[in-house]
Parts: structure tokens; sequence; C-alpha cells
């Protein structure tokens, strides 16, 4: 799905590893995201009761992607996972829009952890592929993420059913995660 092709990208620092954190509320379609990177069947998911760890090594370099469950019992446990964070890749519903507000104040909370503090953050507007899905730019309004100051961000619509914008998104993940790196 050209997960190699974004770590050829990267290959400028090589032995570099990358720690990806994915979080968002459950049902965001996380877990289908992460399979979708790693070319990996999408028919058959269930609800991500832990985490999943995927890593692509790819000519010297190591992306490490980890997909924490979002289930509101297991929210708490996310702070375990923050340390070393390269990336955070948050996931929103686009079309439950019910918990924009629910899912405004985890996004949030996670901007305000002094161990993700200055992270650069990727958020994919998740399942446009649904005729009720808002627009990116409708959640990036309802989010206010307009008035993140501390770090670079981007809201890129997606579907990690069809795979659509999901590559448009990596590509900004390769570009910031060297400018942090450097």
């Amino acid at each position: 799905m050209g997960l190699l092709s974004i770590l050829r990208k990267l290959k400028s620092a090589p032995d570099q590893e990358v720690r990806i954190l994915l979080l968002g509320l459950d049902n965001g379609g996380k877990t289908t995201l992460l399979k979708q990177l790693a070319s990996e069947d999408i028919s058959h998911i269930t609800p991500t009761q832990g985490f999943n760890i995927k890593s692509v090594q790819s000519q010297g370099f190591k992306l490490n992607v980890w997909d924490i469950g979002g289930q509101r019992k297991i929210r708490p446990y996310w702070r375990n996972y923050f340390e070393n964070t390269d990336i955070l890749i948050y996931v929103i519903d686009s079309a439950d829009r019910k918990r924009f507000e629910e899912t405004g104040q985890e996004l949030a909370e996670l901007l305000d952890e002094e161990k993700l503090s200055g992270v650069p953050v990727l958020i994919f507007a998740n399942k446009q592929d649904l005729l009720t899905a808002a627009p990116a730019s409708e959640i990036a309004e309802g989010l206010n993420l307009h008035t993140i100051r501390d770090r670079m961000w981007q809201i890129q619509s997606c579907s990690a059913l069809t795979g659509e914008g999901v590559q448009d998104g990596m590509n900004w993940v390769c570009k910031n995660v060297t400018a942090k790196k450097k």
C-alpha cells in the first residue's frame, strides 16, 4: 500500500527507529488503518482489547506503530505508551458525530500531556467513504485545531477501508518525523 515507499524516503537516516502512537476512540478505525499500512487483510477485525504493534524493517529503517485500544476503560493506560513517541496519529470516526465532543476532549488531553509535548500529530478524519461522514474541515473547526501552536499538526481525510487518503497522511508523517529527528 506504499508503506515501503514511505520508508525509502526516510532512508536518509539509516538505522533510525520511528515510534508512532496510534490512538483514538473505540471503533474509529485504528486497527483497520494499521492493517492497511501493513498490507494485511482487513476483512476480519475485532475490537482491540490491549494493543497491536506492527514493525516494518526496510533498508536499515524500522517503523514501529503502536495501536492502543480506544475503549473508555483502556484510555487511562494510554499514558504508559507516551515515552519516546516520535509521531502521534489520532484517528476519528468522521461519521460518528455524537462522539465528536468526547473525541475532542481526549485529543485535547493528549496534547496537554508533558511526555507528548511538541510531538507532531496527524489526525486522520476516517470513514470518509460513508455518506454521513463530516468533512475534515468541519472536524478541524469543531476541535479548534487552528489553536494548536506548540507542534506541527495535520488533519487528513481518509478511509482506512479503501485506503484513500492514507498515503497522503503517511507522507506528512514522513516529512515531519524527519524534521523532528534532526
